[in-house]
């Protein structure tokens, strides 16, 4: 699937010129007992998204620790980044690739979603991974791996299926929880690492099942930081993390980690060049995103992020000298949601489209260049500052109308299901 000049690494689709899968020692697995309790029943959901008119944000950066977990769980989601922080003066061991496989392989999982015909859709089976990330047996995967299942089941390395139930899922960073009836002690959680702390050009390690070949790794580097990619319902998500490691279709969901064994990211998606092969160039949601996605999910069963309602255009020197800017940088609001925070406000949008160089804009609108007494010059900055609020939170905004100076107050609406409209 390709979106906004990216790839999804596709689920792969077992067929007749499929490879074998090729199984994992016994010995790289406890055993996976169904326990006796009923299957969690599927919790709805509602799917969040827009980024073109800005909402909270698709990824949170820092600001992961959103989440209260039930009480009646011992998921321990939110705290685990902050923990996997080595206290100060000491020094984590760095692991090879071979001990990091060793302990991190039985956690990683295949996902079988089969998907009925009908109603536009072929119908099938697709392949692709996930990890387990408590011992109440809740999974992570991509929800292009399981969007549209009828039904789910989870493999792991001892060959053991088990039917899967979707406690919730969230489109806006193409991210699902699963759940598996399975005894604590065959269970082998990951832990997320604090994706913050990663560095261009550190080493990292993906395990996962490409094709069909079931918990495969393979090694690179961390290629860049701070990249965007569109989400399946087309929303962008910020600060994700780019790598060469070796990822392909099957590959969807699974994870990435430092050299620690941590978990710094969940593989979804590969730049294509004309094919479907991997060409050096993927990308992984950021596990600081994935805390935050994961604590929610798991306490109310979705996402709710704050929506301000405006379409923007980052301003630089040259834009401003062009258009006679009274600012060189901020964000030039060229659309405005009607009902939305910013539309209450008062906030304008454009109204004057013009054409320069080839490059088409719409101007005459507001100008933002605060956000909470932050400044602002990027989309993904202000971004960055609604996702520290929620829907009914105000936020206090500097704007330029013209060349005059203004401060609205804005109250944030709930993010919409997906980009347009």
């Amino acid at each position: 699937m390709t979106i906004g000049g990216m790839s999804f690494e596709q689920p792969s689709s077992p067929g007749p010129t499929s490879p074998e899968p090729i199984p994992s020692p016994p010995e790289a697995a406890t055993p996976v007992t169904p326990s006796t309790g009923r299957p969690s029943r599927v919790r709805p959901f509602a799917a969040l998204a827009a980024a073109a008119l800005l909402g909270g944000g698709a990824a949170l950066g820092g600001a992961w620790a959103t989440g209260v977990l039930p009480q009646e769980t011992t998921t321990v989601v939110s705290q685990t980044i902050a923990e996997a922080a080595p206290a100060a003066g000491a020094v984590t061991p760095e692991l090879p690739v071979q001990e990091i496989y060793r302990r991190s392989a039985p956690a990683v999982v295949q996902i079988a979603s089969s998907i009925s015909p009908g109603n536009g859709a072929f119908g099938g089976q697709a392949l692709g991974s996930g990890f387990v990330i408590d011992k109440e047996g809740h999974i992570v995967t991509n929800f292009h791996v399981v969007d549209g299942a009828d039904s789910i089941e989870v493999s792991f390395s001892n060959q053991d299926t088990l039917k899967a139930s979707v406690v919730g899922v969230d489109p806006s960073t193409d991210l699902a929880v699963l759940k598996v009836d399975a005894g604590a002690l065959a269970l082998t959680p990951l832990q997320l690492g604090n994706s913050d702390n990663v560095q261009v050009g550190d080493p990292v390690v993906a395990i996962g099942n490409p094709f069909g070949l079931e918990r495969t790794v393979t090694a690179g580097i961390v290629s860049a930081l701070q990249r965007n990619v569109t989400a399946p319902n087309g929303v962008t998500i910020d600060h994700v993390i780019q790598t060469d490691a070796p990822i392909n279709s099957g590959n969807s969901g699974g994870p990435l980690f430092d050299v620690r064994g941590d978990v710094i990211g969940v593989n979804s998606q590969i730049q294509t060049a004309g094919g479907s092969g991997n060409v050096g160039i993927g990308f992984a949601v950021p596990s600081n995103t994935v805390g935050s996605v994961v604590a929610q999910i798991l306490e109310k069963g979705q996402v709710d992020r704050a929506f301000l309602g405006v379409g923007a255009r980052e301003i630089d020197p040259e834009l401003a000298r062009t258009f006679r800017l009274p600012v060189d940088s901020g964000l030039l609001v060229e659309e405005v949601s009607p009902g939305s925070g910013a539309a209450r406000a008062g906030i304008k949008g454009g109204d004057t489209p013009v054409v320069v160089a080839g490059v088409s804009y719409t101007t005459g609108g507001d100008i933002i260049v605060a956000a909470d007494g932050r400044r602002v010059t990027t989309v993904a900055e202000l971004r960055d500052v609604l996702a520290a609020h929620e829907p009914g939170d105000t936020i206090e905004l500097k704007t330029y109308r013209g060349d005059q100076e203004r401060s609205v107050t804005a109250t944030l609406g709930r993010q919409p299901t997906s980009s347009t409209g």
